[in-house]
């Protein structure tokens, strides 16, 4: 986490309020976001049901990722704690729905030019 005071952090911010696109590239920004999001389309999920649905993610990753989309009001994150043990269950906000048409878009422009890329196998 950098220091809310450093220049580095004050530049993001000013970037953020200047540029609408720099915040959305910062929401979705982390690794396996747009994954975890897709998962969560449809329904809620555990968390385990998420590790098993985007297995390269390591669970320290996975975790912060969650935290990260928590934080910036993508997902929500109940604790359903009627029956031991507890259960944690993940689920899209309306703000994570909204991104749904922006994941649409750059889905579309990944499959029609990644051809031109060639990707490390």
């Amino acid at each position: 986490m950098r220091k809310t005071s450093s220049t580095n952090t004050q530049n993001l911010k000013q970037l953020m309020v200047l540029c609408p696109i720099s915040y959305t590239l910062s929401v979705m920004g982390g690794r396996w976001t747009a994954l975890i999001i897709d998962r969560l389309v449809k329904q809620p999920l555990r968390y385990s049901e998420l590790k098993r649905a985007i297995p390269p993610a390591s669970e320290r990753v996975l975790t912060l990722q969650l935290k990260e989309l928590e934080q910036d009001g993508v997902i929500s994150r109940t604790a359903i704690v009627d029956t031991p043990p507890k259960i944690i269950e993940y689920q899209l906000t309306d703000k994570g729905h909204s991104l749904v048409g922006v994941l649409t878009q750059l889905y579309e422009w990944g499959k029609n030019n990644r051809h031109a890329v060639p990707i490390p196998g």
